[in-house]
């Protein structure tokens, strides 16, 4: 019952309270990083939500658009201004996805919704993790979050898609909260953002 109704309506109330709550950030921020991006304030990008459905994510965007000679983007570290990485720490950049969650396009709990082009790649078991609609935050999340492998990320989120309940999801909560106040997991080893994925064994 909780997976079937409880879940979607907890969403939506918690989403309308958050957008409301923090819509004075919500406003600063678009102002600020405005111009801190010299540019839009919000980034855009195609995800695989439940059952691989691509949908529109949206963030506060943290980066420029910063291209070398040749017009390819520069490296993330170099292109991360000092408001952005501020904004990813202490996950405000997260904000926005409460819109996608009130579309019904996310949970505010579930597996991250990661780059389309990882849709190939997966394992037949790491392709579970579309069995349920993706989330804001999750059990990888809590768990280490960027600074944990590919292949641990993945079985948190396949452990989570077989064990939701109410019980969880408010631990996951809990444990989001600590995250973020302790800004614990935020890079992978080495990197600004995580490491990008290059396919799971079958």
């Amino acid at each position: 019952m909780y997976r079937l109704f409880f879940k979607r309506l907890i969403d939506v109330l918690v989403s309308l309270f958050a957008l409301v709550l923090l819509s004075p950030v919500f406003l600063v921020l678009t102002i600020c990083l405005s111009f801190a991006n010299r540019g839009g304030p919000f980034f855009f990008q195609k995800r695989p939500g439940k059952e691989g459905k691509i949908f529109s994510i949206v963030k506060f965007k943290t980066m420029t658009d910063k291209t070398d000679g040749e017009g390819n983007l520069l490296p993330d570290a170099v292109r991360l201004t000092k408001l952005g990485l501020f904004v990813r720490k202490t996950s405000l950049d997260e904000i926005p996805q409460l819109i996608n969650v009130l579309k019904g396009d996310m949970s505010l709990i579930g597996p991250r919704p990661l780059l389309v082009s990882y849709l190939p790649l997966y394992n037949r078991t790491q392709a579970r993790r579309h069995d349920i609609k993706p989330g804001i935050t999750g059990w990888a999340q809590v768990n280490g979050r960027n600074a944990i492998s590919w292949e641990q990320k993945f079985e948190y989120d396949v452990w989570y898609v077989d064990h939701v309940s109410f019980c969880v999801d408010l631990k996951i909560v809990l444990f989001t909260l600590r995250k973020v106040i302790k800004k614990e997991g935020i890079s992978g080893e080495g990197h600004v953002t995580m490491e990008k994925f290059k396919g799971g064994q079958i």
